[in-house]
């Protein structure tokens, strides 16, 4: 386990998460925040390596559009049913190695996607994690919508899946002891922490696509907005006291917003060359003020959903 980034409040580990928990002390943890690498199979080296020389593999090269180039997208669909019981047998894995790592009321917020996440909700809950709800990031993608493969043409009327319109973020919290004011007194774990006192946090979130600056600080093929993220990183911690952990680190997006909100936070991520990218973005996203997210959200509403390059 190698430490590849600290600041006051973050710091980066490159390394296997699974590996890294089980050397965590017990209750260390207050809160995750996570958007996992789906497949275990498109972010093994044989498909990243096909995605970087645009052969595709398991990711779907789409064509440019108004000159723009899409970002590579990855086929869930195509994954076989052996790699479906190996995706949840991961999760199963990981979250039993977290589950004693967490405070009690400790929550767990996980990006997932609609045709996977019945996999993850029921490896999350079988290693003892209690079922909280979901967060709905609403976003249009560029994921679905497409006709049958090689017969566009014959069936121009038909789409596959329907195209992505929302996002589910898994809420997940370690089953309290006791009262959630007694995991507040003793944990200062157990909620969410609300954006004012007037209003509560809801569990559905209008957002853009990552924007065009952001991807420029921090290429991953998954990055979420800042806008987004510090929202949900917030909310994480019901008194803003705690260490968020991101086990799935990437290029640094989740610290980033941890970061900007004033939170600790500890991030681990396996593959080395999203460590690197990390090291150098985690203090460029933390340091984007609200204007310039406002600004970006602004572009790209003017931009239009289709002219939008990246997954996000």
């Amino acid at each position: 386990m190698v430490l590849r980034y600290e600041s006051a409040l973050v710091r980066l580990f490159e390394g296997d998460c699974v590996r890294w928990l089980k050397s965590q002390p017990d209750c260390s943890i207050h809160a995750v925040v996570t958007d996992p690498p789906y497949g275990l199979v498109e972010y093994s080296e044989p498909h990243l390596a096909k995605r970087s020389s645009g052969q595709g593999g398991i990711w779907r090269i789409p064509p440019g559009f108004d000159g723009s180039q899409r970002a590579p997208l990855p086929r869930f669909t195509a994954l076989s049913e052996q790699q479906t019981q190996d995706l949840g047998k991961f999760f199963r894995r990981w979250a039993k190695a977290l589950l004693p790592k967490l405070t009690p009321g400790g929550n767990v917020i996980v990006a997932s996607m609609p045709i996977v996440s019945h996999i993850l909700s029921h490896a999350l809950a079988f290693a003892g994690l209690e079922r909280r709800g979901e967060i709905i990031r609403l976003v249009q993608t560029f994921r679905g919508g497409d006709r049958p493969k090689g017969a566009e043409e014959e069936f121009a009327e038909v789409s596959t899946i329907p195209r992505g319109s929302w996002e589910p973020w898994l809420l997940f919290r370690r089953p309290l002891e006791g009262t959630v004011a007694d995991s507040l007194r003793k944990w200062q774990t157990g909620g969410l922490r609300r954006p004012s006192a007037d209003s509560p946090f809801t569990d559905l979130i209008k957002s853009g696509r990552t924007p065009r600056r952001e991807r420029a600080i921090a290429e991953h093929p998954s990055l979420k907005p800042q806008a987004f993220l510090r929202q949900v990183v917030r909310a994480s911690l019901p008194l803003g006291q705690g260490v968020v952990l991101d086990p799935f680190a990437g290029s640094g997006s989740t610290l980033a917003a941890a970061e900007a909100v004033g939170y600790r936070a500890i991030g681990v991520e396996l593959v080395s060359d999203y460590a690197t990218v990390a090291v150098d973005a985690i203090p460029k996203l933390a340091a984007l003020t609200e204007s310039d997210l406002a600004s970006e959200r602004r572009i790209s509403a003017r931009s239009g959903p289709d002219r939008m390059a990246a997954l996000g």
